[in-house]
């Protein structure tokens, strides 16, 4: 982590589905924590617009129901979280989708940057 708010993530993806596809969501975990939310916060600290711009973010909600060991009860599902996410200069958002129920190695989307 960069800090306690943000992740420390090591490079951007060369997927151009991961992330924006519901098939390739961002795996950040956390709720077997307690913390699943403040994970996807720490996540989206760590992005940058492709030059080092700020990101804006807000959550339009849950959609998506996923297959996850981790998910609801004994139903063997969870549902994703979609991100609507700009920076200054962009003029419009782009849609992330954010797995907090499974772990995987978390990376930058391609065309965004990420913290130092």
């Amino acid at each position: 982590m960069l800090d306690k708010n943000t992740f420390l993530l090591t490079g951007i993806s060369a997927d151009s589905t991961y992330g924006y596809s519901p098939k390739n969501a961002i795996k950040v975990g956390g709720v077997d924590q307690s913390i699943g939310p403040l994970n996807e916060q720490r996540y989206l600290n760590a992005l940058t617009g492709p030059a080092g711009e700020p990101v804006w973010f807000h959550r339009e909600g849950s959609c998506c129901p996923v297959e996850s060991d981790n998910g609801f009860g004994l139903t063997g599902m969870a549902m994703l979280d979609e991100y609507a996410v700009t920076w200054a200069g962009k003029g419009d958002t782009l849609n992330l989708y954010i797995n907090m129920y499974d772990y995987g190695k978390m990376k930058a989307p391609a065309g965004f940057g990420i913290k130092k």
